[in-house]
């Protein structure tokens, strides 16, 4: 049974650290209390557990336009934060867990703004059979958090241009884009704020539970810094994904190259080059310089840069810039 209601605001828009004080808040919660966790991140895509970076997200826009990738502890769908979306999290011990209860403070907040919403499915929520909310969920150590987001004013356009949809999902769900799934809470009620949502939020959970909400105690910051630290490895960012193999190939005026290798943990391995350049050497120094790359452009530029300054690694470098 809840007795304590404590409201949590994220520390600024970093999702890293919001991510951070998340979980630190999952391992601090205690019987009979409820943590009320809001929190927004400033152009993020948000990729589940066990997604692959690549699969899910379209790398070349998101790095063009300085959009952060991070990976959260539960499970789910990608989804793209901005500072028109609102998210909330319901922490809890596992006893006090019920999903439905959580999903109905939500609906309950959004009708109390004057918009019509239902549930619809395992984790979405819907007006007028848009989706302006996804939910998940993560399990730990005897306690529980249900998290989603609020599309309240985002910018859909974005939705759509950094993450690649699952097209049977799409087929599945009788529609042909990202972008027609989506709608913003302001498009049924156009001077709905994130503010005024987040006092609708706190005011439900108070009525479904009947208690009064108080401000919650900040968790140790160490911990935080850890968890942070946790959040921005490239090992729990890329770790996940399996690993697949990748070539490229290109003509230049000196010859051909063709590069072959395998991504395992978001790092190149076993890398082989071929190619009919002159030059006998340029094979060894690229399998050198790229083993054990991070399968990223800047990393893989920076290691083709430490072979060499010549034309065919200046080539190079154009060619892997352009191939994102």
């Amino acid at each position: 049974m809840i007795r304590t209601l404590f409201v949590a605001s994220g520390r600024g828009t970093d999702p890293f650290r919001n991510l951070a004080l998340e979980s630190a808040l999952l391992e601090t919660v205690s019987e009979g209390q409820m943590i009320l966790y809001l929190w927004q991140n400033r152009d993020t895509v948000v990729i589940g557990r066990n997604q692959n970076i690549w699969k899910e997200c379209n790398m070349t826009e998101i790095r063009k336009d300085g959009v952060t990738v991070v990976r959260r502890p539960s499970g789910g769908g990608a989804v793209f934060h901005d500072l028109g979306n609102l998210n909330y999290t319901f922490i809890v011990k596992d006893g006090d867990y019920d999903e439905t209860r959580q999903t109905g403070v939500i609906l309950d907040a959004v009708r109390t703004c004057g918009i019509s919403a239902e549930r619809s499915g395992r984790n979405d929520l819907l007006v007028e059979g848009g989706k302006f909310s996804g939910n998940a969920f993560y399990h730990s150590r005897g306690a529980s958090f249900h998290h989603g987001t609020l599309l309240i004013r985002s910018d859909l356009d974005r939705v759509a241009k950094y993450l690649n949809p699952d097209p049977l999902k799409l087929k599945f769900h009788g529609v042909d884009s990202v972008h027609s799934r989506v709608t913003d809470l302001c498009d049924h009620r156009s001077e709905l704020t994130v503010e005024e949502m987040e006092r609708a939020i706190v005011a439900a959970c108070e009525n479904e539970y009947l208690v009064k909400a108080a401000v919650c105690p900040d968790p140790d910051p160490e911990r935080i810094r850890e968890l942070e630290d946790l959040y921005r490895s490239q090992q729990w960012l890329y770790g996940k994904n399996p690993g697949f193999d990748r070539s490229l190939e290109r003509r230049f005026s000196w010859g051909g190259i063709r590069l072959e290798f395998r991504v395992q943990s978001g790092k190149i391995s076993n890398p082989v080059v071929w190619t009919d350049a002159m030059d006998h050497t340029l094979s060894e120094r690229l399998e050198h310089v790229l083993n054990g790359s991070m399968f990223l452009t800047e990393d893989m530029v920076e290691r083709i840069r430490s072979a060499g300054d010549d034309r065919m690694i200046r080539d190079l470098i154009s060619w892997i810039q352009e191939e994102e």
